[in-house]
């Protein structure tokens, strides 16, 4: 096969709207968190506000006030525990996920997860799934000191893989994801799951789902650039 060969590139995933659609479960988990805490919010306000953002922006951003780190500790586990909660029966990839990382796998790309999600929140999702030994990297928030759009968890994913940036191929759906994925010098797709291409920074593809990508169409992109 025409990539039988290929071991010098990978594709590192971000999670939440990557991997699973999680978005709508932390809207809801966010929804009852603040309500319990008398402080209201819209969707519009979670698009701009919450979806691909730390947990440290976006308390002080809905608390509107600093917020200690002992502090964001509680509040952090307060609601993150909520979504696993709401989320551990309703978890599933989307669409073609699955079979785009065995696609990649048996074209013998390394693969790798940087997410900004508390570590509880990765693990759920990664055995549920049952990914967990197919990635060679696994980063998430606890794991990096500057969080995306730094590019951090990205360039350590790289070192991690072995792989230069430059051969590396990062999938996320936010606009500070998109900005680290860049920041780092890596070849970025957008997958539309939260927003739309106009609400993004302009990167390398964009898809609606995996039925749209493949192990050859990830190596005509990185030959283009």
């Amino acid at each position: 096969m025409y990539l039988s060969t290929m071991n010098n590139y990978a594709v590192i995933f971000d999670m939440d709207g990557v991997i699973c659609h999680t978005n709508p479960y932390h809207a809801k988990a966010f929804d009852a968190f603040f309500k319990k805490y008398n402080i209201e919010s819209s969707e519009e306000e979670f698009e701009e506000h919450m979806y691909g953002k730390h947990n440290s922006y976006i308390m002080q951003h809905f608390f509107k006030r600093p917020i200690s780190a002992d502090e964001l500790k509680l509040l952090e586990f307060e609601k993150e525990a909520l979504f696993r909660d709401i989320y551990k029966d309703e978890i599933s990839p989307i669409a073609g996920y699955i079979d785009f990382l065995a696609d990649l796998k048996s074209n013998h790309f390394k693969t790798g997860v940087a997410t900004s999600a508390p570590k509880e929140n990765m693990d759920l999702i990664l055995d549920a799934l049952d990914i967990r030994t197919k990635m060679g990297s696994i980063l998430c928030s606890e794991d990096v000191s500057a969080h995306k759009p730094d590019p951090e968890v990205y360039l350590k994913s790289a070192y991690n893989l072995a792989i230069a940036p430059k051969n590396c191929v990062v999938f996320e759906d936010s606009f500070s994801g998109i900005t680290a994925g860049l920041n780092a010098g890596m070849t970025v797709v957008a997958v539309l799951s939260s927003h739309t291409k106009e609400q993004l920074p302009t990167c390398h593809e964009y898809i609606n789902d995996y039925t749209e990508i493949s192990a050859n169409k990830i190596l005509r992109l990185l030959e283009k650039v």
